[in-house]
């Protein structure tokens, strides 16, 4: 089958992984493959966020549409969003995007009664369905230091001050708004692959040793004092800056390291919004991705089967 060599099948390694953060490889695939992962998991995994705000008291010292705004980007808890619907898409309400298949229903009532300020926090959002909340940052898997968990403050009430409100939270994606990306930060970067020239190295007197290691901004090479040698320490601390490289040219010592990317193996860090679990979120997009791509063979197998059809009945009308 022509083309068939450059049929590839890319592999994951996982590093590292907690419930906001997960580093892993991506391998055996190219750079076009990686993009799309990284740019899918930032805009087009699906989360839950506040869409519509319907404030009924509001003596506060932010108008209405600055408190819409912060509830909006309150991050809340989104494993069931690959299963809800699109309320554009949601035939039980006709569109208007509040029933239960499509939206999840928040109500907040706040009153400060003493002299002390009181803080209206995301804690203060009661939701219709118990699996979507407000996400809760003091969970000990999470990354997060703070273990007590006051919530992420939407406005500050002083004495006789009320806020009375109720939000509709609906399903979307980053692409629409950046309320509804899970990700806070997605990033990948090629392998490198590091080769010390040892005969050139070893030309060196000990105190030029210790200023090429010294020229990387990162701790990509150490320095060993009992062997009297240049180890590498870190090679993926290697951001591509050639500071070492520029800094062998100008001891006059070109081609002292070498320093090469792999062109087909990628290392990634993803950090979740806590929307849902930074597994999870490489999960749903290799989910979407793949859904993408079926969606592109449908449609090319589509274009080719009408040019067969056309074809045989140019035949036909010929013959």
């Amino acid at each position: 089958m022509e083309g068939a060599s450059y049929q590839r099948f890319p592999k994951i390694k996982i590093r590292e992984v907690r419930d906001d953060y997960m580093k892993f490889e991506l391998r055996e695939t190219d750079a076009s493959i990686a993009n799309a992962l990284r740019r899918v998991m930032i805009a087009e995994v699906p989360t839950i966020a506040i869409d519509l705000v319907e404030i009924e008291v509001n003596s506060s010292v932010l108008n209405d549409e600055f408190i819409a705004h912060r509830l909006g980007l309150i991050p809340l808890t989104s494993e069931r969003a690959m299963g809800m619907r699109f309320s554009r898409d949601c035939d039980a309400c006709d569109g208007d995007g509040q029933c239960e298949y499509c939206s999840v229903e928040f109500h907040l009532r706040a009153k400060c009664i003493n002299d002390q300020t009181l803080d209206v926090t995301s804690k203060d959002l009661y939701s219709s369905d118990h699996t979507v909340v407000t996400v809760d940052f003091s969970d000990s898997s999470s990354g997060f230091e703070n273990s007590e968990n006051k919530g992420i403050i939407i406005v500050k009430l002083r004495r006789g001050q009320e806020l009375i409100l109720r939000a509709i939270a609906r399903k979307g994606i980053g692409k629409d708004h950046a309320k509804w990306s899970p990700a806070a930060t997605v990033t990948f970067m090629y392998e490198p692959e590091i080769y010390i020239n040892e005969e050139l190295m070893e030309s060196l007197t000990p105190d030029e040793k210790r200023e090429f290691v010294e020229s990387s901004p990162t701790p990509v090479f150490k320095f060993d004092e009992i062997t009297n040698q240049v180890l590498i320490h870190d090679a993926e601390a290697y951001t591509y800056d050639e500071e070492v490289i520029k800094k062998a040219e100008s001891m006059g010592k070109p081609g002292l390291v070498e320093i090469r990317a792999k062109e087909d193996s990628f290392i990634f860090t993803v950090e979740s919004t806590g929307a849902i679990k930074a597994s999870q979120l490489l999960l749903n997009a290799i989910d979407v991705l793949k859904q993408k791509l079926d969606a592109v063979r449908l449609s090319a197998d589509t274009v080719e089967a009408d040019e067969q059809f056309g074809e045989l009945g140019a035949h036909m009308r010929g013959g």
